[in-house]
């Protein structure tokens, strides 16, 4: 009997059998009411989470949509001016290339956090959102402050209008936006902790605080620039800026973010989503939660010092430059430490891996985190950089993390939250696992085309006759990779084509998934055939 139903039972009895004073039988009402609401079930408000999953695939299908377009121009040049001279200029490869990141990095992987987040953070913390008028008008207006910042980005990308930094092209204007956008999510994170029911935050919550806390130094501190409209007298374009830094300082700055960007945006997050969708999806417990602690303050401390790795046999002093490719072995530790951590999580439950087509997902994504953490130290150790550095092989370890890592378990994430959202069973296992193998055997195209690539490459460049003279001529070595570039363009289009069949099976759960009950969405997913 629960504690609801017993004092029910007794305010009853006193109503029937016992003379009691009206003032009395108010206190008790009262207190039956108070019980009550502190007992029901919370009802978790996910409109905020909603809309950004809306985001994360409409931009995700766009981003990747600009890379694959962005690979046939590699492979085949003509591609740019298939639809004619007059906009060639526009989708010309230096044009497309930061908006093809940007949109995937902070587009795509972004509303991805953010809609994880008012996904898990509400869950983790046992408060709902509608319990804060003042933190859901928060979380909107940080939903539609994002859309319209996304809009300037395309517009001013598309338009040439840039700083020329990678990762930070944005001009200072909207890194105005930005940094709002930016505060109105630690608003919600720490709103949302301040009325929590739970006392402890769990491991998930360690990592979305790192990732607001982390993007927040490193993106002010990066973005440090003078609008030279306001400092010349009136000269040039009213956004226009220039950076604060100069030559190796400003290079050193750059990397720092740039590589920790790939921290704080590409791991830190993504982490903070597989410790608890892959134990609610499959029903275990974390593997170990000290361990997660362990690798959590690893990553923290060691992260941030690699940096320098993207500046080998470059006029960055020596010690900087070895610090970086030192930090950068040691970084195999904590990452390694969270993904065995993940992987251990299934121990005893390997079957499910074979029956769920979204644990799947979650499990080789995982799976090339190691692969792809692994990987990113041995470039940067000075004789492997010395091949590695310039070439496609970069390019290639770049996307083996991003598609496979980040890609796949954005998808996952979604993926489960989707019943739960909308209170309906996954529309069709089946697309879904033919998704699994599209995207998968796209990402080993992909990754492989350009490992080949890339070392044949660095080998080529450095290649010499007896006098020192290069064997071979820049043009050499872009003709012995066509057949690679094509096969990279195969693979992006594959993914893509997983992309497309995501968003086709998340529209039809929303429209056309059978209703289910709350009992069926304890661990697994509930899905379709």
């Amino acid at each position: 009997m629960s504690l609801i139903s017993l004092i029910c039972d007794i305010s009853n009895f006193l109503i029937k059998r016992v003379e009691i004073s009206q003032h009395l039988l108010d206190e008790l009402l009262e207190l039956l009411r108070r019980l009550y609401m502190e007992n029901r079930p919370l009802e978790y408000d996910y409109t905020v989470a909603k809309m950004f999953m809306f985001m994360a695939i409409v931009l995700g299908i766009v981003g990747m949509t600009i890379g694959v377009i962005l690979a046939l121009e590699l492979a085949f040049p003509g591609v740019n001016t298939l639809l004619g001279s007059g906009v060639a200029e526009f989708t010309n490869f230096s044009r497309l290339r930061p908006l093809h990141t940007d949109s995937v990095a902070f587009g795509f992987t972004l509303s991805g956090i953010f809609a994880t987040w008012y996904y898990v953070g509400q869950r983790v913390l046992k408060v709902s959102m509608a319990e804060s008028p003042f933190l859901m008008f928060i979380g909107k207006l940080h939903f539609w402050l994002y859309v319209l910042g996304v809009a300037a980005v395309v517009v001013s990308l598309f338009a040439g209008v840039t700083t020329s930094k990678e990762y930070a092209e944005f001009e200072w204007p909207i890194d105005v936006a930005i940094v709002v956008v930016w505060v109105l999510w630690g608003v919600s994170i720490f709103g949302l902790i301040g009325i929590r029911r739970e006392k402890s935050l769990y491991i998930s919550v360690w990592y979305y605080i790192a990732t607001f806390i982390g993007v927040a130094m490193l993106y002010l501190f990066n973005n440090m620039e003078v609008p030279t409209y306001f400092v010349s007298g009136g000269v040039g374009a009213w956004y226009h800026s220039v950076s604060m830094y100069a030559g190796t300082n400003d290079a050193l700055v750059q990397w720092w973010y740039g590589h920790n960007a790939v921290a704080f945006v590409f791991t830190v997050p993504i982490i903070a989503m597989i410790y608890y969708f892959l134990p609610k999806e499959s029903g275990q417990a974390v593997y170990s939660y000290k361990l997660s602690l362990l690798a959590f303050w690893g990553l923290m401390f060691v992260y941030l010092w690699a940096g320098g790795h993207h500046l080998l046999y470059s006029t960055v002093p020596d010690w900087m430059q070895t610090m970086g490719s030192v930090f950068s072995v040691i970084l195999i530790l904590p990452s390694w430490g969270s993904a065995i951590n993940m992987l251990l999580t299934m121990k005893g439950e390997w079957q499910q891996v074979a029956n769920s087509p979204l644990i799947k997902f979650m499990i080789l994504a995982s799976t090339f985190y190691m692969f792809s953490t692994l990987e990113g130290p041995i470039q940067a150790i000075k004789s492997v950089n010395a091949i590695a550095h310039f070439t496609d092989w970069i390019v290639g370890h770049v996307h083996d993390g991003v598609l496979g890592w980040v890609g796949f378990m954005i998808i996952a994430a979604l993926y489960h939250m989707a019943p739960r959202v909308f209170k309906r069973e996954i529309y069709s296992r089946s697309l879904m696992n033919a998704q699994f193998w599209i995207q998968t055997l796209g990402v080993v195209l992909y990754f492989s085309s350009m490992w080949i690539a890339g070392i044949t490459q660095g080998m080529m460049w450095r290649a010499h006759d007896e006098f020192g003279n290069l064997a071979y001529s820049f043009i050499d070595t872009v003709t012995v990779l066509h057949p690679y570039y094509t096969i990279r363009a195969v693979g992006g289009l594959l993914y893509l084509t997983g992309v497309i069949m995501w968003a086709y099976n998340m529209y039809k759960t929303a429209t056309a998934g059978r209703v289910v009950e709350e009992s069926e969405l304890k661990n697994a997913s509930p899905m379709g055939a």
